[in-house]
Formats: structure tokens, sequence, C-alpha cells
């Protein structure tokens, strides 16, 4: 059961209603994340913009958003944010064996973008939380934040890295929240990592 109560259309502020109607359109009715969201007036007016900006066309590829996403789901067993983002990746082009991989973390089969870009996930999920500052400064690795700064524009870097570390917020809001799914489940290799 959720955590907060899930709003309904009429009970979200004026201020979050254009962006609520926005969203209703393009997917026929209000997820449960945005009915939790909706409990703080003018959050979701600020929240959707944001990540339809961030999650979409960028100076990063979309597909390695998506996976970057899939991971940090699998990573932090959020199966609301894997439903979420599994839908995204498959509606844009990622092969059920391909999210497999990622929920197994066998990165083989990608290309060297993609692998660096899931690695430094595993990192920024895993790693960067349990390194105090005086053993890393930035909780990453030297050697693969040389390898992704090489590999990577700044703006495509720093959409990665925003990618990464807005999918680790929202993976733990979601789970914390406790919302029902409503896109279909994860595929079934994915929802076994979960």
């Amino acid at each position: 059961m959720s955590l907060v109560p899930l709003v309904t259309s009429a009970q979200f502020s004026p201020d979050d209603q254009p962006a609520l109607t926005q969203a209703v359109q393009a997917y026929g009715e209000v997820l449960n994340t945005w009915a939790g969201i909706g409990n703080s007036p003018g959050l979701l007016a600020t929240y959707l913009p944001f990540l339809r900006r961030l999650n979409g066309p960028g100076a990063l590829e979309v597909r390695v958003k998506d996976l970057v996403a899939v991971r940090v789901a699998v990573l932090n067993h959020c199966r609301y944010t894997a439903s979420h983002r599994c839908t995204s990746a498959l509606a844009g082009g990622v092969e059920v064996d391909e999210l497999a991989a990622v929920a197994d973390g066998e990165l083989e089969g990608f290309s060297e973008r993609e692998r660096l870009a899931l690695r430094l996930a595993e990192e920024m999920t895993v790693a960067l939380p349990k390194v105090p500052v005086g053993e890393g400064l930035t909780g990453v690795s030297t050697s693969l934040r040389d390898e992704v700064q090489r590999m990577f524009s700044p703006a495509a870097l720093v959409e990665l890295v925003m990618c990464i570390s807005m999918w680790n917020a929202l993976s733990r809001f979601h789970r914390v929240m406790d919302f029902e799914l409503d896109m279909p489940k994860p595929p079934a290799p994915v929802e076994a990592r979960l």
C-alpha cells in the first residue's frame, strides 16, 4: 500500500494542472508516481518538464539513458522504476535479452560507450555511498572517471551523471512509496533480479 494517498486529477493543485493535463494526454492516465507527488502542490509542475527533458533526446543517446536507468532500478531493487524504464527501453528498440544482460551486469554485448555508462551507473549506485571523502573525493574510481571523460562530451557527461543520479533518487522514492505497478511488469529476467 502506498505510503501516501494517491490524489485524483481533481485534487492536484492549480499550479500542477497544466503539466498533469499534458502528461495524461501522453500516457492516457494519471500514473501512481504523479498521484503521490500530487500531495505536494506545485511539485509536479517542476518534476515533469525536468524529467521529460532529461530522458528525451539530447547530447546523450536515449538508448544509453534507458539502459542506465534499468541498471539503476535493478541495483536499487525497485520494481516500479524497472517497470517504467523497461517499458521505455522496449518502446525505444532495446531487446528483452539486452535488458536481461543489463539486469545481470553482463556487459560484453554492448558498445564501449554503453559499457562505460553502465559501469558508471553501478559505481554511482553501489560504490559511491560507501566511499568516504577521505578515501575518494568523488566516490567514483579515477580510472573510470578518466574513461568516461574521454568517451563522452561534456554535455553528454552531464546528462549521463544527471540521469544516473535522478534514477537513483526516483527508484528509492518509488520503492519507499510502494506504488502499485501502472505499466507492464518488467520482463521476467529483469524481475528475477529485483
